[in-house]
C-alpha cells in the first residue's frame, strides 16, 4: 500500500494524520510525501517520522507543482512508487484505524470477480471534526450507484477517503492531463468509472475530515455549502469545470468504454445546442447528481447554458 500524501505549510495537524497511519490494522504501508514548498516545520516533521519509521516506510519528495492537484498528480505519475494499493491522503485529516483494512477488503473481493487488469477505486462517507477534534457530524451518504454519468456532474466522495488498485494507477499514469484536470480525486472518479471500472462507494465512514480555515475544499454538506454551489453555478465555475474535465477526457477516449464514449459525445453536443436540445441532450446522455435537489441543478444550469 503507497500511501500519497500531498503537504504545503501542514505542521499544525500534520503529526496527528501521521500517527493515525501507524495507528492503522493493516500495517503494510509505505508513504510518499510530496511537499509543495513548505515554509513552516512540515519538512522538519516529515523528516523525524522518517528516521523513526525508516526509509522503507516514509519517503519525501519536493515538488515543484503549482497547487495541490498537480502535487497530488505528481505523485500519481511518480513510477518509482510500486505498489498493489495506492491511497491519497491530506495532511490535515485522522484517519480511522480501519480505513486501509476496510477498503482492501473491499477492493480484493471486488478483484476477485473480476479479470487481472480490472479497474477498482474505493471510497466513502467522512465524519468532519473541527481544528480541536469535536465532531461536527458526517458528509452526505449518496443512494444512487457510482457511473461515468454520475462522475461528469459530481465527484461523489473526498480523495482523502480514496484507495485504487495498481490497474486503476496504470491508467491514470497513461494519461498526463495533469495540466488540465480540475482536482485529482473527481479525475481519478472520471478515469475509472469511464474506464469501465468498479467503484465502490462504502457508506462507513473512513476518514476524519478536518475542517478548519485552511481548507481547499472542506465540508460539502448543509445550506452553506449548497447555496455557495449555486453561486459558483451562476457564475460559471461548473461550465469552467466541464470544459477542463472534457478538455482532459478527450486523451482518454481510447480507453472509455463504447457506452461512455456516447455518453461522453452526447454531453458534449447538447452543451453547445440551444435550449430544447440542450435539455433533450442532457436527457439522452443520462447524466445525474446523487440528490433531487442536485438534479434540479442540472435542469436550471442546462436552462440558462451553465453546463
Amino acid at each position: 500500500m503507497a500511501i500519497l500524501l500531498g503537504t504545503y505549510n501542514g505542521e499544525r495537524f500534520l503529526r496527528e494524520q501521521l500517527e493515525s497511519f501507524a495507528a492503522q490494522t493493516y500495517a503494510n504501508w509505505a508513504v510518499w510525501a510530496s511537499d509543495n514548498g513548505s515554509t513552516d516545520g512540515t519538512l522538519a516533521i516529515l523528516e523525524l517520522y522518517r528516521q523513526a519509521w525508516g526509509e522503507q516506510k516514509m519517503h519525501i519528495a519536493h515538488s515543484r507543482a503549482h497547487g495541490p492537484t498537480q502535487n497530488f498528480m505528481s505523485l500519481v505519475y511518480n513510477e518509482d512508487i510500486s505498489a498493489d494499493f495506492y491511497a491519497y491522503s491530506d495532511q490535515d485529516d485522522v484517519w480511522e484505524a480501519d480505513k486501509l483494512e476496510r477498503a482492501i477488503g473491499m477492493l480484493r473481493a471486488e478483484m476477485a470477480q473480476l479479470s487481472r487488469n480490472a479497474l477498482v477505486l474505493y471510497c466513502s462517507r467522512t465524519r468532519y471534526i473541527d481544528e480541536n477534534n469535536r465532531q461536527l457530524g458526517y458528509s452526505q451518504r449518496f443512494m444512487r450507484p457510482p457511473s461515468f454519468a454520475n462522475a461528469l456532474m459530481q465527484n461523489i466522495a473526498g480523495g482523502n477517503t480514496m484507495v485504487f488498485n495498481a490497474a486503476a494507477c496504470r491508467r491514470l499514469r497513461g494519461v498526463d492531463n495533469r495540466n488540465d484536470i480540475v482536482i485529482h480525486d473527481w479525475w481519478t472518479y472520471l478515469v475509472v468509472s469511464g474506464c469501465g471500472g468498479s467503484v465502490l462507494y462504502d457508506g462507513h465512514p473512513s476518514v476524519q475530515y478536518r475542517q478548519h480555515s485552511g481548507n481547499v475544499i472542506g465540508m460539502n454538506s448543509g445550506w452553506r455549502a449548497r447555496l455557495l454551489r449555486i453561486r459558483k453555478l451562476f457564475k460559471g465555475q461548473f461550465k469552467q469545470w466541464n470544459d477542463q474535465n472534457i478538455q482532459a477526457l478527450v486523451l482518454l477516449e481510447p480507453w472509455l468504454t463504447h457506452r461512455n464514449r456516447k455518453v461522453l459525445e452526447i454531453f458534449i453536443r447538447a452543451r453547445r445546442r440551444w435550449l430544447v436540445p440542450r435539455l433533450a441532450g442532457l436527457f439522452q446522455a443520462g447524466v445525474y447528481r446523487q440528490t433531487l435537489l442536485g438534479n434540479l441543478g442540472i435542469v436550471v444550469a442546462g436552462i440558462f447554458g451553465k453546463l
